[in-house]
């Protein structure tokens, strides 16, 4: 593949930046402030690490608007961009100078594809992967060796299946969707009927529906509806060893990092964050922009824009093991509590009585 070169120029109108300093210097490579060197562009976007500013060696950095940083006699980098949100322009650039993988449109002869199947134009299929009757797959879409698209699956154009994943029948896959390897899309829910000790399985009808721009984590998880469907929304991305269970909807655009569990038929609203490992139980609503802390347990719904950061958080061993120690000893320091407090309120009223 061949290097992309830009000019400093070039990249400042990609981000509708504002250039501060030399536009010919031309740039081939993103980098950390504290690694950059010549021909490389980084980004600041914390002030505590202007310190690095001094000694950066780069040939751009990447500020936010009127924080151009003041320079002293040592510092080296003297071109800057402006912009609203260094952060996300630093990102803009570096899709420019790492765009994604393209391959020739191929169908290997060792993929499996019936013959019911529509495969789109310009699609590259790998080997060992297998298209199931009547799924359709569309334009410029990559499969992986190993993907499998069971029966009725559509794959929408321009998506990137990598390897081992699983799409089981009749789910729906949009454009632009990239999942990565080992997840399983379209698995049956957790569904069963018990009586004494018998545990009956109820049939898993539904299907997935994973909308446009949806990012999936590797060796995630998507259970299939009981009925309907289980929805993953426009624009949302999920980390790896993601569990999303039978008819859960997730929001547009929001953003589900790695471990979280959620259990069935919950309402993820969009532009929810849900931090590591969380957990939420089943038949809930979390409304539109929540944010939700690592490791929480969240076992009722959550309003509309909430803020919550809770679960479990790393202390000394040494204060840990006392707090170990009185766990069991609540309840009686409860009671006493609750006894001084009656004896505390009889002496008030007597006070004031008397």
């Amino acid at each position: 593949m061949t290097p992309t070169v830009k000019t400093l120029s070039e990249l400042v109108r990609e981000i509708d930046g504002k250039l501060v300093g030399d536009g010919s210097v031309r740039i081939y490579r993103v980098a950390p402030i504290e690694e950059a060197g010549p021909g490389e562009i980084t980004f600041l976007a914390n002030p505590r690490y202007f310190s690095y500013v001094d000694a950066c060696r780069a040939s751009a950095i990447i500020v936010a608007r009127n924080i151009v940083p003041r320079e002293s006699s040592t510092t080296q980098v003297k071109n800057y961009v402006e912009v609203e949100d260094p952060y996300f322009a630093f990102a803009k650039i570096h899709q420019i100078f790492n765009p994604p993988s393209r391959f020739a449109p191929e169908v290997s002869h060792l993929a499996h594809i019936e013959s019911t199947a529509n495969i789109g134009n310009d699609v590259a299929i790998f080997p060992h992967v297998f298209v199931g009757k009547g799924a359709r797959v569309g334009a410029r879409t990559t499969l992986y060796p190993g993907v499998f698209l069971g029966e009725q699956v559509e794959v929408g154009d321009d998506c990137e299946l990598h390897p081992n994943v699983v799409v089981r029948y009749g789910c729906k896959i949009g454009c632009r969707v990239k999942i990565h390897a080992g997840a399983v899309i379209g698995s049956d829910g957790f569904g069963y009927a018990g009586r004494g000790g018998q545990r009956l399985k109820i049939p898993q009808a539904g299907i997935v529906e994973v909308q446009d721009d949806v990012e999936i984590g590797a060796n995630s998880t998507i259970d299939r509806a009981t009925f309907g469907r289980t929805i993953i929304g426009r624009g949302a991305k999920l980390d790896n060893l993601v569990q999303i269970a039978h008819n859960v909807i997730v929001g547009e655009n929001s953003i589900i990092a790695a471990q979280v569990g959620i259990a069935g038929s919950t309402r993820i609203g969009k532009n929810v964050t849900l931090a590591g490992q969380v957990g939420v139980v089943n038949h809930l609503e979390i409304g539109d922009g929540a944010v939700i802390g690592p490791q929480s347990g969240i076992g009722r719904s959550v309003a509309k824009g909430a803020k919550i950061s809770s679960g479990l958080h790393a202390t000394p061993h040494q204060q840990w093991l006392k707090v170990m120690t009185l766990l069991p000893k609540l309840p009686e320091l409860w009671m006493i509590t609750r006894r001084l407090e009656r004896k505390i309120a009889e002496l008030v009223s007597r006070s004031e009585k008397g």
